[in-house]
């Protein structure tokens, strides 16, 4: 932290905790501030060594510390909120990719919103810098036989599909050694998709994952995100071998037709049941887009967007693209995430296959998660499932993703260009694990333990009862105008002294399920009835550490608002 101003309050408050450790008058001796550790701080593995680090150069000789030393120590990254073990890689790294959670992007080119946004490059490298691991691009032809990317049949701006692979190349992994899912909507006609297959193999060169791997799970399970470190992985619909011969005659026929060849309309003149029975043959193999959910949730637009309404027509109203036929070269790049179409979870029991996925609207997933969260739980054990925002959230606003990572599923894609509750919780969650874009599931989101449901309140977990005390804010920022963010229902109601407020309030909670569990810490200005953000601290609570700890602040955009920060007092069982 940087220090400025020293807050008065903060500073009386450790000093108290001081002075019940020492003799009026003396310093603190090591077996007091080791006795600090272990019945304040719960640092049950603190020791000799423990404590001569704590101590500054001078006064190691004396094995004693002042109380300067003591509140330096006190406002150091030792008693940071987040556990500092947890900001390296710690967990398993090496069970079934479908184990983990994997930071994900919807719609990752968009800097704005749904309709008019702009659409850049820069947007992949921003989301790739903060260890986002599956990146989504909408494909369509474009110009001089050059592929483009763009939120297709609105106005948002164009950019090459090859700019875009430039930039994932040189960034895929600058944060994070995992592996990169590029999760691709396909709409291009069978010579554009051989230019992005093309494009694909010569600039990503070795990263490009084209082959299976020898790897350490068991057969029939997908691989290990350290099996595939340093690679990146394609996501998108897959040729079955016993389909490539109709696929490509139907290719051989889109050709003919772009030629504008007469061949290409007299076979579609030979009958209706030919087509039908080749579209049967095809499949899976085929890729249209799915707009059911978009249709359902356009009933539940917020009223902001209602204005945009009338651009949003520019989408609904168009021809409902053509079923695309993946062209074989980019069929084959395809290895472990396979995109096949969610039927239901019998469906998937009977026929998906460790290495296909599907995608779920929020929408549908929601009603699966409500009428048949065991199922849907049970599912994600075996495949990766992948949510995305509703299609009338056209100012690009996002749900709440906690409700789907209780079901596991594991690519739960947001918006990363909005900011507010949502985005705080993802970060919350991935800054876990080294912040290196994978978290490893609880172990009854991973084997079916029959111990819990995320619909019921009863289940054999034990749950965990949490103190939290709110002491005081330091170096707080000035008021300024701004709109306001969501808030947890528990509040700490305040009257600040503005740069550094005095709270001194406790709160309980009785916590369900611990390893779910995410902490938000919100500070915001109030006055009257206006609340203005300030700034917000997102962990998970397996991350917190107990004891007398500071919490930095956070801007909306997750910049540190260093040296602002609360003092709190944790203590959970």
């Amino acid at each position: 932290m940087k220090k400025t101003k020293v807050s008065p309050s903060r500073r009386v408050y450790i000093q108290n905790i001081y002075r019940c450790y020492t003799s009026e008058g003396s310093t603190m001796p090591a077996s007091a501030l080791l006795r600090f550790l272990h019945i304040e701080q719960m640092e049950k593995a603190a020791s000799q060594e423990t404590y001569l680090c704590a101590l500054s150069l001078a006064a190691r000789a004396s094995r004693t510390m002042t109380f300067d030393g003591f509140y330096r120590y006190m406002e150091s990254k030792d008693c940071h909120v987040f556990d500092q073990t947890h900001a390296s890689v710690y967990q398993d790294m090496e069970q079934p990719l479908c184990h983990y959670y994997i930071s994900s992007s919807h719609n990752t080119y968009l800097t704005g919103n749904q309709l008019v946004g702009r659409s850049t490059q820069d947007s992949y490298v921003s989301a790739l810098r903060r260890a986002c691991r599956c990146l989504e691009i909408d494909c369509w032809d474009g110009p001089g036989g050059e592929p483009i990317v763009y939120h297709g049949h609105t106005l948002t701006s164009k950019i090459f599909f090859k700019d875009i692979i430039l930039s994932i190349e040189q960034h895929a992994f600058e944060v994070s050694p995992y592996p990169v899912i590029l999760s691709l909507e396909n709409h291009c006609t069978h010579g554009q998709q051989e230019v992005i297959a093309q494009h694909l193999i010569s600039i990503l060169g070795d990263k490009l994952l084209v082959s299976g791997l020898v790897h350490n799970t068991q057969p029939g399970q997908l691989p290990s995100p350290e099996a595939l470190k340093y690679k990146i992985l394609i996501k998108n619909k897959k040729l079955s071998p016993q389909n490539e011969q109709e696929a490509a005659a139907r290719m051989g026929r889109e050709r003919d037709q772009e030629e504008g060849r007469e061949g290409g309309a007299e076979d579609r003149r030979e009958g209706g049941s030919k087509d039908r029975r080749e579209e049967e043959a095809e499949g899976e193999d085929s890729w249209e887009e799915d707009d059911e959910d978009d249709e359902e949730e356009e009933q539940e637009e917020e009223p902001a967007q209602n204005k945009a309404k009338h651009l949003s027509k520019l989408k609904r109203s168009g021809k409902k693209d053509k079923a695309v036929v993946v062209a074989e070269k980019l069929s084959n790049l395809v290895v472990y995430t396979k995109s096949v179409k969610f039927h239901n979870f019998a469906h998937s029991r009977e026929h998906q296959r460790y290495f296909e996925n599907t995608s779920l609207g929020e929408k549908k997933a929601r009603k699966l998660a409500k009428a048949s969260a065991l199922e849907f739980l049970q599912h994600n054990m075996m495949f990766i499932t992948r949510i995305y925002p509703a299609g009338s959230r056209t100012l690009s606003s996002n749900y709440n993703p906690q409700e789907f990572w209780n079901v596991g599923s594991q690519l739960v894609a947001l918006n990363f260009q909005s900011l507010g509750l949502p985005m705080d919780l993802n970060n919350g969650l991935f800054q876990d694990n080294g912040g290196c874009g994978y978290v490893l599931k609880p172990n009854f989101l991973r084997m079916d333990l029959g111990v819990f449901n995320p619909n019921s309140y009863r289940y054999n977990l034990k749950p965990a009862h949490l103190l939290l005390k709110v002491v005081s804010g330091s170096n707080l920022p000035a008021s300024r105008s701004g709109s306001s963010a969501m808030v947890f229902k528990t509040k700490c109601h305040i009257f600040p002294t503005a740069l550094n407020p005095h709270w001194d309030t406790a709160m309980n909670f009785t916590i369900s399920v611990p390893d779910l569990c995410l902490i938000r810490f919100s500070a915001r200005y109030q006055t009257g009835l206006t609340s203005e953000f300030i700034g917000q601290y997102t962990l998970p609570l397996i991350s917190m550490k107990k004891g007398y700890r500071w919490v930095p602040l956070l801007t909306r955009e997750g910049y540190s608002l260093d040296p602002a920060s609360l003092f709190v007092f944790v203590w959970y069982y």
